[in-house]
């Protein structure tokens, strides 16, 4: 199933890449690129294509010169999919339905830089039947995606992310990490050490009714859907306000925690659009 909307963004990363395959971003192999590497003997690498005559003549050993060039490879990329409870919870959308959005978009401008995509959905584990080992299959990938319209499952924590480092392979990849990051920091902080090898771009998905948007006055019920446990609590302003501090406070941890692990975070407005991503990598 293709979605309504395709929203490619561009994306690029400060390393290079180890990859074979031809591809748009900057890489170790000699080959056909744009980035100059130096100057060798035609002997050390015959491609007389490249002979650069103003350095054949200025060489002491009077040996025929040719230019060599990295070549620019492709990289794999990750969407690393949070199907904790707390991303049932629903808003101006459901969380969930904004991580499926996003996934779109990642797996759409993979596969338009010729990147292969891989999905991984974790709950307490990683969730197999709902995960995509790399492709440069789009239809594929579309397809597992879609899936995750049909899960709706609570009382699931967000454990298993620390397997998903295993699922990653050993080239270094983009993985962008989809969740509202309501689980431990200590979690997070082994998950980020874990996955260091990597370029990670964490995607936080929040909702204004989470806590900007609360009963200004009266009760109201709040589910805790990681667990299902549901309390009443009477709002008033000074409730309303710590709701609001407690998050403010957990984005300057996670800012920091993200800081400490060499990324910065991207906070998705209620819709989403693309050029947000494109924006975020222009900035790196």
């Amino acid at each position: 199933m293709t979605p309504l909307s395709n929203q490619a963004f561009i994306y690029k990363t400060p390393w290079k890449s180890s990859g074979f395959h031809f591809g748009e971003h900057r890489g170790m192999q000699r080959g056909l690129g744009f980035e100059f590497r130096n100057n060798v003997s035609l002997m050390d690498f015959p491609d007389a294509r490249r002979i650069n005559l103003h350095q054949t003549i200025l060489d002491p050993y009077e040996q025929v010169q040719v230019r060599l060039f990295d070549q620019n490879n492709t990289i794999p990329v990750y969407a690393v999919c949070d199907l904790s409870s707390s991303m049932q919870f629903k808003g101006v959308s459901r969380k969930l339905d904004q991580l499926i959005e996003v996934s779109h978009s990642i797996a759409y401008s993979a596969y338009e830089a010729g990147d292969a995509f891989s999905l991984i959905s974790y709950n307490e584990s990683v969730i197999e039947d709902l995960s995509l080992s790399l492709s440069h299959h789009l239809q594929q990938a579309y397809s597992v995606i879609e899936k995750l319209n049909r899960y709706s499952t609570m009382q699931l924590n967000a454990n298993g992310i620390f397997d998903v480092p295993q699922y990653l392979g050993n080239a270094s990849g983009l993985v962008f990490w989809i969740s509202d990051f309501h689980m431990p920091m200590v979690l997070i902080e082994q998950t980020l050490s874990a996955m260091s090898h990597h370029q990670i771009v964490p995607v936080v998905i929040w909702d204004d009714q989470e806590y900007k948007k609360l009963p200004k006055f009266g009760f109201g019920n709040m589910i805790d859907p990681e667990s299902g446990d549901s309390r009443t609590v009477f709002f008033r302003p000074s409730i309303r306000k710590k709701f609001e501090q407690a998050f403010s406070e957990r984005k300057t941890c996670l800012d920091s925690t993200f800081s400490n692990f060499n990324t910065r975070a991207i906070y998705l407005k209620a819709h989403y659009d693309a050029q947000e991503l494109t924006d975020y990598f222009e900035q790196i």
